[in-house]
């Protein structure tokens, strides 16, 4: 006992709740809330005259937390009895006392505590029928842990059975109180036993991962919020008996086992081989204190190296070797090892650690309530303190307990599908132990046939015998007579513009124009620019696009690169594209009497699905620009998808405004003429305007159009609210689509108008998961867990090393495959 003459301090981890409280007040975060039924013949009196007594006997319970000079004390109230209010719900009906009994519980959780005022103990009963009651307590943790809550029953049902028949306490005085033991602790840990304990831990967690990055369904908060929620877990007693009987095997605990296969799903799903999990421990290592209601209970930092692909068996040594050594240095408090280590501290998760994990067999229970029975009734919190925190117990029925998440990190669909892997992952270590950690297999079947057999599941219905021009081909002789393109006040039905590309095209086989043969197109948009794509391709040749704007080095380097025989321009736009030998230039507005006589029939079919349809060459930022050599076949496949996945009609216009060297253009161009809508043709430069662009929405009644997001955003600015009522799909690419413009832009946008971001990531980026196939034939799933815009992907085997090119291997973004069997 300590001389209570002057300011109490508080104990390491109290002063930590303390900090906590004083950061978020109002918070019941850190309250334990337990509610026991009781049925039988209770006497009320001799209960209520029990959790006085132990109020009175443990000056923790009357403890409240006052500051002085800046720092917190305890502040120790005298004993003024204790009244236990009672609630009769009797009355009510059966549903009705059920309701009010579970609405009665919650609020008994979520009221906070004034750490300041006090009292930081309550109790209430609800009377539900002359031998059915339910004891409501509630502590705050800055007085009490876990073990003090087997303390609390132990010392109740001694009293409660004395006072019953009119007896006196059994119970002998405490010999210290919580306030002593603090005193005690801040003694202790100073001179060689504080240097000791640090130096181990500074040692064991030297260049520890400070967050474990699991793959998320939300992007973190910068503020916790600890909003939560538990997903049970229950696991056989065969299985509970088997990981059992390996610990015995191998000189460990079933604690080292869980914790073990539990750091391996860690390891899987993060892609880290090192792992560090917090673990609390009852923190009573002196006699005195084994009987004290009070807060004792201290976290131990587990680290594991999972490195080197070892087998479960190593694995287990590993986390057997972590354990024991964290026992034997378990005196320095979780917090002041936080204070000596300084990592660095964020809002948004907790130090050290994010993921908890607790084996429950110490502590409870050891008494009964003399002729009542007693059984637990359940009061969710919902909270978590941290992204994951794993209990489990083991119980005659098996493993018995729950995995409680963060809601603001994780969907419970993702928490039961972990669950899964983790009961594969001891299924699979209690039948062997020598398992690699690269065999160990996370999918089930069911799973494992979703994600190799139903995702992959991708054939479609494609014409894959035809090429772009030909879809043309066969809209314009289903509706002849319809609108197919419009440029300012011009416009073109479908059979003008089949007729008029049908009669260049066959002028362009007479110059030579044929399959595989480049034709340059240097051309403003217009008529002509539509008119002149069709027939290359018709012709059965390819187009280059060579825009009139760029400079003429690279034009020059454009011609000399891709070939062209041929270029086709406007009479204005002749002097635009460099000389050189072997090249000619045919203005194609000067045509008019020639192609009169040329026929106005579709040309005989002269390339197939594998011939090329075009080049577009890249920006050349990395370098001199690339030609991107395209065939039918893909162009053809992707307009297809665009219009099972979006779908436009005859009452849709499209507005064609990208520079035709962008591949966006290629579906702005063919994909409404090989659906019968209306092709909007913008004037050139006319996509740098966005009030323009508002113009031409409304003018022509757009429906569809592109954007990239930076230009999307002056646009939403120049399009008033209620403006531009045709829009009814608008399609970005390119670039991330930041979450405050798509609120604008719906904001602005009124009716059934869909912002849809092709390319790159909206509010969060995906997740990427790698299914590997490795040399065994065996699958697995491993998430990588950053968000990937931009970024260099591969296909992994289980250890997260590159394969080999051409090795099985698939690779699946958002359950969608974008790569099989190569790198890159």
């Amino acid at each position: 006992p300590t001389e209570r003459t002057g300011a109490l301090p508080l104990s390491f981890a109290q002063e930590r709740l303390w900090f906590i409280d004083r950061l978020e007040p109002g918070s019941a975060v850190y309250n334990i809330p337990v509610a026991w039924r009781l049925g039988g013949a209770l006497d009320e009196a001799a209960l209520e005259r029990a959790l006085g007594e132990i109020v009175r006997r443990h000056e923790a319970l009357r403890t409240v937390f006052a500051e002085a000079d800046g720092s917190p004390v305890q502040v120790v109230a005298p004993f003024g009895g204790f009244a236990l209010p009672v609630e009769d719900l009797s009355a009510l009906s059966e549903a009705d006392r059920e309701a009010a009994l579970r609405r009665r519980a919650g609020e008994e959780a979520r009221r906070a505590f004034d750490l300041s005022a006090g009292p930081l103990f309550r109790a209430a009963l609800l009377r539900l029928g002359a031998e059915d009651h339910v004891l409501l307590l509630s502590m705050h943790h800055i007085v009490s842990d876990g073990w003090s809550m087997g303390v609390l029953f132990r010392e109740l049902s001694a009293l409660y059975a004395a006072y019953r028949e009119g007896g006196e306490s059994p119970l002998p005085e405490l010999g210290v109180q919580y306030a002593d033991y603090a005193v005690w602790q801040r003694e202790q840990l100073a001179g060689e036993v504080l240097d000791r304990q640090l130096a181990y831990w500074r040692e064991r967690l030297a260049g520890a991962p400070g967050l474990l990055e699991l793959p998320t369904d939300h992007p973190r908060p910068p503020v916790q919020t600890y909003r939560g929620a538990t997903v049970p877990v229950e696991l056989s007693v065969e299985l509970l008996e088997r990981l059992q009987a390996l610990g015995r095997r191998e000189g460990a605990t079933l604690y080292m086992v869980l914790l073990g296969a539990f750091q391996v799903l860690l390891s899987k799903y993060s892609g880290s081989e090192d792992i560090v999990v917090g673990s609390p421990i009852a923190g009573r290592t002196r006699g005195e204190v084994e009987e004290l209601i009070g807060f004792f209970v201290n976290t131990l930092v587990l680290r594991t190296d999972l490195g080197g692909d070892p087998s479960f068996r190593e694995v287990l040594g590993r986390a057997r070797e972590a354990t024991l050594g964290a026992y034997e240095h378990q005196e320095l408090p979780f917090e002041r090892l936080v204070a000596e280590l300084q990592p660095e501290r964020s809002l948004s998760h907790s130090p050290l650690f994010q993921v908890m994990f607790t084996l429950q067999n110490a502590g409870g229970g050891g008494g009964a309530l003399p002729g009542l029975s007693v059984s637990g009734v359940e009061a969710e919190l919902a909270s978590a303190k941290f992204d994951l925190s794993l209990m489990l117990t083991a119980t005659a029925q098996g493993l018995r307990g729950g995995l409680t998440y963060s809601t603001d990190l994780f969907e419970r669909s993702t928490v039961e599908r972990m669950l899964g892997h983790l009961e594969r992952v001891l299924e699979q270590v209690a039948a062997d132990a020598d398992v690699r950690l690269s065999q160990l297999e996370l999918l089930g079947q069911a799973e494992r046939a979703l994600v190799l057999e139903a995702w992959n599941r991708t054939a479609a219905e494609v014409p894959a015998d035809r090429c772009i021009h030909e879809l043309f081909e066969v809209q314009a002789a289903r509706t002849p007579g319809a609108v197919a393109l419009r440029f300012e006040e011009e416009s073109l039905t479908y059979r003008e513009l089949n007729e008029r590309a049908n009669r260049l095209a066959h002028y362009l086989r007479r110059r030579g124009v044929g399959p595989e043969v480049r034709v340059g197109i240097c051309l403003e948009r217009s008529l002509e620019m539509v008119v002149s794509l069709l027939a290359v391709l018709k012709a059965g040749g390819a187009y280059v696009p060579l825009d009139p704007g760029y400079p003429a080095e690279r034009l020059a380097y454009m011609l000399d690169d891709s070939g062209v025989p041929l270029v086709l321009v406007q009479a204005a736009l002749r002097e635009a594209v460099p000389a050189r030998e072997g090249v000619g230039v045919l203005a194609v507005d000067a045509l008019a009497e020639r192609l009169a006589a040329e026929p106005a029939e579709n040309p005989a079919v002269g390339a197939g699905p594998d011939s090329l349809a075009y080049v577009i060459y890249t920006s050349g930022s990395t370098g001199r620009p690339k030609g991107v050599m395209n065939q039918h076949r893909g162009v053809v496949n992707r307009l297809v998808w665009m219009q099972a996945q979006f779908g436009i009609g005859a009452d849709d216009a499209v507005l064609q405004k990208t520079p035709f060297s962008f591949d966006v253009s290629v579906w702005e161009f063919f994909w409404p003429l090989q659906q019968g809508a209306r092709l909007v043709m913008a004037r050139p430069d006319g996509h740098r305007d966005p009030a323009y662009l508002r113009e031409v929405v409304e003018r022509e009644g757009v429906t569809t159009l592109h954007f990239v997001p930076s230009m999307l955003q002056p646009f939403v600015e120049a399009a008033e609210a209620g403006r531009c009522a045709s829009l009814r799909h608008v399609v970005c690419s390119g670039e991330a689509l930041p979450p405050a413009l798509v609120r604008r832009f719906y904001d602005r946008f009124a009716g059934p108008v869909v912002l849809t971001n092709l390319y790159g990531p909206t509010e969060a980026a995906v997740e990427v998961s790698c299914w590997t196939c490795p040399r065994d034939g065996a699958a697995d799933v491993v998430p990588i867990g950053r968000p990937v815009w931009n970024t260099a992907l591969y296909v992994l085997d289980a250890a997260l090393r590159p394969v080999p090119v051409g090795t099985p291997g698939e690779l699946y973004i958002g359950g969608v495959q974008v790569a099989r069997g190569y790198q890159g």
